[in-house]
């Protein structure tokens, strides 16, 4: 009888109550650093049904609040249970310990399952190897390119011990029920070497938020360039280019500012929004080139600021080594911007003729080339064509199918303990 009583509550209270998910990242989402990763999770969590509750574990960044204790908060309308497993200032900068390393020794002495779990680091899903519940990997980089590219040994940790990586992926990688990735590159990847997990292995669009980033039309756009031009004390017709994004050597943010040495243009000025580790080697790029009239380094800005800029200036510029689908790229698009990017991550394969251009040399040279191109003519990249590249990429849309997914699962699972 005991055990009958106590197999019905457990029934019970699948049926009546939320799924739980639970989102880990080394963030405070009220206080976001630079990365596309934290925008992401806020996506998440903006559009996320009513039929879940959610929780992140994450990091504090201010001093008032309390560490490795869950309190609840307001999230863009949504009630989200938080707990911060220790102080973090000004993540844009990379300490002699990596955080994400710091992070998972925090998540060590914890019991954090949940119905559903959300990883967006391999490292931390070291500690979660006991836990149950449902499990997913975000995976947000071209991973081979990314471990293994020699262009600057001081980018990552783990490319100098790609085989270490390697192994501990290994070693965690069969815990998870999903592995989704916006690299059609990582796909494959992990389809190759994990051909028994075939089927919890896909690809997953990656998301931009419509509702933040959307085109002006012509006559908002064009008002809105001469306001920001004057404001900077710069002549109306002046043409921008923006970076945004951490300064760090993989978005190798150099390469950019010596593009616009090269390309020897007074009436174009470049934006630099972000900040990181090569903030002073910027800096004295710039000085050192000459051009300190034409670059402005804007430091970090927030998500609707960003967008501001996005819907003005004439083109975005990415010089990254290696990327996944940079969301920073989706953002400019869904503002009707066309984008100039050397080619790496999925970028390339989402360009069409008339939203973007593709240096095929990771030179200044190439570089300037492609943002001569888009400048000279701004006819030939509409803000339609723009718009359309994006479209599929709406947050509202992609993040839906996600949560009806885990829905699905939900539903199967208590099918299943009711059977």
């Amino acid at each position: 009888m005991l055990a009958s009583n106590f197999y019905f509550l457990i029934v019970w209270d699948c049926f009546m109550r939320k799924p739980v998910l639970t989102i880990f990242y080394q963030f405070d989402p009220w206080h976001s650093t630079i990365g596309g990763i934290q925008t992401i999770i806020a996506n998440f969590l903006k559009y996320a049904p009513d039929e879940f509750e959610l929780r992140v574990v994450g990091t504090a960044s201010q001093p008032d609040q309390a560490v490795g204790k869950w309190q609840e908060a307001n999230f863009a309308d949504r009630a989200v249970w938080f707990m911060p497993l220790f102080r973090l200032q000004n993540d844009n900068v990379r300490k002699i310990f990596p955080t994400t390393l710091r992070y998972t020794a925090a998540l060590l002495g914890h019991r954090l399952s949940s119905d559903f779990m959300h990883f967006h680091r391999l490292e931390p899903t070291l500690a979660a190897l006991p836990w149950s519940g449902d499990k997913t990997l975000f995976v947000h980089n071209d991973i081979r390119e990314q471990i293994q590219h020699r262009g600057n040994g001081n980018a990552m940790l783990w490319q100098r011990f790609p085989k270490a990586y390697f192994l501990l992926e290994r070693l965690l990688i069969g815990q998870f029920d999903q592995i989704l990735s916006c690299n059609a590159e990582s796909v494959k990847l992990y389809q190759e070497r994990y051909s028994a997990l075939l089927g919890h292995i896909s690809h997953i669009r990656n998301t931009v938020d419509t509702d933040t980033f959307y085109p002006l039309s012509t006559e908002e756009r064009q008002q809105a360039r001469i306001t920001f031009a004057q404001g900077m004390g710069l002549p109306e017709d002046t043409k921008f280019v923006l970076f945004a994004g951490r300064l760090h050597p993989q978005k190798d943010p150099v390469l950019l500012v010596r593009a616009i040495a090269a390309l020897a243009d007074p009436g174009v000025h470049l934006l630099i929004a972000g900040d990181g580790e090569l903030a002073p080697t910027v800096r004295s790029e710039v000085e050192r080139a000459g051009i300190s009239s034409r670059v402005t380094l804007l430091g970090p800005l927030t998500q609707a600021q960003l967008a501001n800029l996005h819907q003005i200036v004439h083109v975005f510029a990415l010089t990254s080594t290696h990327e996944g689908m940079p969301l920073v790229v989706l953002e400019s698009l869904a503002c009707g911007t066309p984008v100039v990017t050397t080619r790496c991550g999925d970028t390339p394969n989402l360009l069409t003729a008339n939203s973007g251009e593709i240096c095929q040399e990771r030179t200044a040279a190439a570089v300037a080339d492609k943002l001569r191109q888009v400048l000279q003519h701004p006819e030939h990249y509409s803000a339609e064509a723009c718009v359309s590249v994006a479209q599929p990429f709406s947050a509202r849309s992609v993040i839906r199918d996600v949560y009806d997914d885990m829905l699905q699962r939900w539903d199967k699972r208590i099918s299943l303990s009711t059977a």
